[in-house]
C-alpha cells in the first residue's frame, strides 16, 4: 500500500490516495500504521476517496480504529495532498466528511499549497446532539466532577463531540496522561469525547492541550481549536477571531457569531511518502487489508 505521511501542526495521518488503492479494513490498518514502533508512526490514517456529492471524500481513522467524524488538521492535509498531486487545479474544494461537506480555500505559492481556510460550519451546542448527558438544553460553564475534582466545562460538537475547560493553572504543568482518559471515558459522554484544556492569555490568545478521542494527547487538533474559540466565545472570555496556540504551533479561529460560522486557518505539511507491507499476522489471519486498483 502506498502512502503519505503528513501533519498539520503535528497532528499526523497516514494518508492514502483511495483512486489509485483499495483499502479492505482501515479499522486493523489505521492500528497497524499508526504503531510509532512497528508501523509508520501517526495519530490514525485519512483515505482520500472519490465522492458523488464532493470534490472529495475525507475517510478518517484514530489510532484505535475507531472512525472519527471530523479532523480538522486532517482535512487540511487532504486539500494540501489533492493539489500538490495533481487530482485537482482548483483552488476552492469541496471534502465530504461525517460531519458534512466542508469548503476549503487553498493558498497557493509556487505552485503548493501553504495554508488552507476551512468553513467548518456552525458548532453544535445542543446537549443532546454534542451528545453529552446533560438536563439542560446546553453545556456551558456548567460544572462536571472528574476523578474527585470540579472542572468547568464547555460542550461543543463541531461535528465531533468535545468538552472544553479553562484553567487557571498552567496547562503545561498538567499531567494529561492521567486525567485525559478520565474526561474521554466519563459517562457524561456517551461517544466519548475529546477534551480541550486552555488558559486565556488574552482576548485574542489562547494557549491549548488536547486529550483526543481513540488517539490520546496530540500536538494539534483543529476542531478541538475551532471548539475552544467557540467556548471562549460563548463565555465572553476573547474576541471573536482567536490565535489558538497548541504544542504544534499556532491555528487562527473566527467564529463569526452573526453567520453562526466557524473559520479555520492554519498550514499542512508533507512529511514523506513510501510503501508499507501487512505484517505476519495479518497474512496468518487471512485478512486482506488492502490491494492495489
Amino acid at each position: 500500500m502506498k502512502f503519505t505521511k503528513m501533519h498539520g501542526l503535528g497532528n499526523d495521518y497516514v494518508y492514502v490516495n483511495c483512486f489509485e488503492e483499495t483499502v479492505e479494513n482501515p479499522e486493523k490498518v489505521s492500528i497497524f500504521v499508526s504503531d510509532r514502533h512497528f508501523g509508520v508512526g501517526s495519530d490514525g490514517l485519512i483515505l482520500i476517496k472519490p465522492s458523488r456529492v464532493a470534490d472529495f471524500e475525507m475517510a478518517m481513522y484514530n489510532a484505535d480504529g475507531s472512525r472519527g467524524e471530523m479532523c480538522g488538521n486532517g482535512i487540511r492535509c487532504v486539500a494540501k495532498y489533492v493539489y500538490d498531486f495533481g487530482l485537482t487545479d482548483k483552488t476552492e474544494i469541496t471534502v465530504e466528511t461525517l460531519a458534512g461537506i466542508k469548503t476549503l480555500q487553498l493558498e497557493v505559492v509556487d505552485n503548493k499549497v501553504k495554508s488552507v481556510r476551512v468553513n467548518m460550519g456552525a458548532p453544535i451546542l445542543e446537549a443532546a446532539k454534542v451528545p453529552v448527558t446533560f438536563p439542560e438544553n446546553q453545556m456551558i460553564n456548567e460544572p462536571m466532577e472528574v476523578n474527585g475534582k470540579i472542572y468547568p466545562v464547555t460542550c461543543v460538537s463541531m461535528g465531533n463531540p468535545h468538552c472544553v475547560t479553562f484553567m487557571d493553572n498552567d496547562i503545561r504543568q498538567l499531567d494529561l496522561e492521567k486525567i485525559g482518559p478520565k474526561f474521554e471515558n466519563h459517562e457524561t459522554f456517551p461517544k466519548r469525547t475529546n477534551t480541550e484544556f486552555a488558559n486565556v492569555i488574552d482576548r485574542s490568545h489562547i494557549r491549548m492541550r488536547v486529550w483526543e478521542r481513540g488517539s490520546g494527547e496530540t500536538l494539534a487538533c483543529g476542531t478541538g481549536a475551532c471548539a475552544t474559540a467557540v467556548a471562549a466565545i460563548l463565555n465572553n472570555l476573547t474576541d471573536e477571531t482567536v490565535d489558538l496556540e497548541l504544542l504544534g504551533g499556532h491555528l487562527s479561529i473566527t467564529y463569526d457569531r452573526e453567520e453562526n460560522t466557524v473559520y479555520m486557518t492554519g498550514p499542512a505539511t508533507v512529511v514523506f511518502s513510501g510503501e508499507v507491507f501487512p505484517p505476519e499476522e495479518f497474512e496468518k489471519d487471512d485478512i486482506k487489508i488492502y490491494s492495489k486498483n
